[in-house]
């Protein structure tokens, strides 16, 4: 009797035990992702505002399309190198001082981009930015990685991520409208007020991270014993971030990990179209005839509101079928292919910035669908270096893109021939994406439901 009844109490304690987990996993995506989404949108106004300053900053300091599209990528050489160290240090000494000595900074050096007066002061304060800001997402992947399992990671992230789409979507009309209303006031020019009035928030969020966050699951004092125990069950290499594996010895197993850089390309495909849309669409827009810096603003609002609304539905199919090569590859050409065919519509406003909405759609969906491949294909030991390389040097895209599209734009007065590279760049990510044999699907029992198969993290 004994023998056949244990069996029919296995179903209702498996359901029990699982809507406890789903109430653990929700109670800790509350308390952590508002916040870290609130920094990240204030970060990506701060890194994408330039876009925005361009529209009179150029005439006020003599700025060619070739020395624009520099300096706006030149923010990624500072975050390239120091990125690395950055994440490595969050190890040491914890998310929280680390996220508020980035934000401080950042904050503070964007607010001071006011005061440039030259093209090589523009230049110095965009690679300070970067320096100040490296380490900030790829430090929140690799914190999240401490929270959550591999398979709710996609949407966590997705949801993490569509704060640059948002970010992107406040950016416009606040910039526009900054640059119209408070040019001249007080003797400064509009987009004077815009660095220091979008840069200052940033420094003081910091304090509120570094008060709101805990370092990770066992230091977090609204976690009940049970919900600890639970997560180290579910994440036994994860749950406790200050890794025993010495600094050195742990970057320089990820830069002898082929898949590093494989993945490193497979970033900075993705991230091509929205870096390059991000600090030229409000030259695109404004050449397709809006005149108006806040009727500028407006319109890109309306290529980010789509983007966010795909970035996080995509996500949440890719965990849903537990794919994710496919859906890397086929988010990353449809935002190439939107890309290419922007530069054929310049007499059709809307069609342009529907095709504009298309690519920067494209481009960001594929990126929470990347991470969830590559924090799955790193070892624990390697995690937070390969992260940070992964970000760094996929990141050049952002110095890459934004330069050479100002080059040829400056050589031949069009974008056209720019955009079609960069959408080239785009497809041979998706192709190298379905056609790599050395990124195979992970398992990990731990981190999916119950009767589910193993998660095929890049299948």
């Amino acid at each position: 009797m004994n023998r056949t009844a244990k069996p029919a109490l296995a179903g209702p304690m498996d359901h029990v035990h699982e809507l406890r987990r789903e109430k653990m996993y929700r109670k800790i995506t509350w308390r952590l992702v508002p916040l870290l989404f609130l920094a990240y949108v204030i970060s990506y106004i701060d890194r994408i505002n330039v876009g925005y300053a361009k529209l009179q900053m150029s005439s006020d300091l003599h700025l060619t399309d070739s020395i624009y599209g520099l300096g706006a990528g030149i923010f990624f050489v500072g975050y390239a190198l120091f990125e690395v160290p950055s994440n490595i240090f969050l190890m040491k000494i914890g998310a929280r001082l680390t996220i508020m000595r980035i934000m401080l900074c950042w904050g503070l050096i964007s607010a001071a981009t006011m005061f440039v007066t030259t093209p090589s002061q523009f230049y110095i304060a965009r690679f300070l930015l970067g320096a100040f800001e490296a380490g900030f997402f790829p430090g929140i992947v690799l914190y999240l990685t401490f929270w959550f399992p591999a398979a709710r990671r996609a949407r966590i992230i997705a949801l993490l991520m569509s704060a640059t789409v948002v970010g992107g979507l406040f950016a416009g009309p606040l910039s526009g409208w900054i640059l119209q209303n408070l040019d001249g006031w007080h003797g400064l020019r509009g987009w004077q007020w815009m660095f220091l009035l979008e840069g200052l928030p940033s420094a003081f969020l910091g304090f509120v991270v570094y008060a709101c966050l805990s370092n990770s699951p066992e230091e977090a004092k609204w976690l009940s014993e049970d919900e600890k125990r639970m997560i180290r069950v579910e994440l036994p290499t994860q749950a406790a971030p200050h890794a025993s594996t010495p600094a050195l010895e742990a970057a320089g197993a990820a830069l002898r990990d082929p898949k590093v850089y494989l993945l490193s390309f497979l970033y900075f495909a993705a991230v091509c179209g929205g870096t390059t849309l991000s600090f030229w669409m409000p030259t695109m827009i404004q050449s397709l005839g809006a005149k108006s810096m806040q009727i500028i603003g407006l319109i890109s609002a309306v290529p980010y509101a789509f983007a966010a609304l795909a970035m996080i539905l995509y996500g949440r199919h890719s965990d849903k079928r537990a794919e994710r090569r496919w859906h890397y590859a086929v988010a990353v050409a449809i935002g190439g292919v939107g890309l290419a065919l922007t530069s054929w519509t310049g007499a059709y406003m809307w069609l342009s910035v529907a095709l504009i909405a298309i690519a920067i759609a494209g481009s960001v969906s594929a990126l929470p669908v990347f991470w969830a491949v590559a924090t799955a294909q790193l070892s624990p030991q390697s995690t937070a270096a390969g992260i940070a390389i992964i970000t760094s040097l996929g990141n050049l895209a952002g110095l890459a893109c934004p330069y050479v599209l100002g080059v040829i734009k400056q050589s031949t007065g069009s974008l056209t021939g720019g955009l079609f590279l960069i959408a080239g760049v785009m497809l041979a990510g998706a192709f190298v994406m379905i056609g790599s044999g050395s990124i195979r699907p992970r398992a990990d029992h731990r981190s999916l439901p119950a009767g589910k198969m193993p998660d095929a993290s890049a299948r």
